[in-house]
């Protein structure tokens, strides 16, 4: 199965955002309401992600929804 090159941009981005936060996948999923897999899928660029997760993330990572875009 080939990956998106922008849902991999936006998984890495995500990835990033987490690592810098020092949060673990299961963490991040706690925090943002999703499902630890889901988050894995994410990242790995394979989950293309709804306009309400991009949300439930930025709020898991104290972010804003925008640095998922620009990282």
């Amino acid at each position: 199965m080939e990956t998106d090159p922008d849902l991999l941009a936006f998984g890495q981005a995500v990835k990033q955002l987490r690592l810098a936060r020092d949060l673990s996948q299961e963490e991040l999923a706690h925090r943002s309401g999703l499902h630890r897999n889901y988050i894995g899928g994410i990242e790995r660029g394979e989950r293309n992600v709804g306009v309400k997760a991009v949300f439930a993330l930025a709020r898991g990572l104290g972010c804003a929804p925008r640095d998922f875009f620009s990282a």
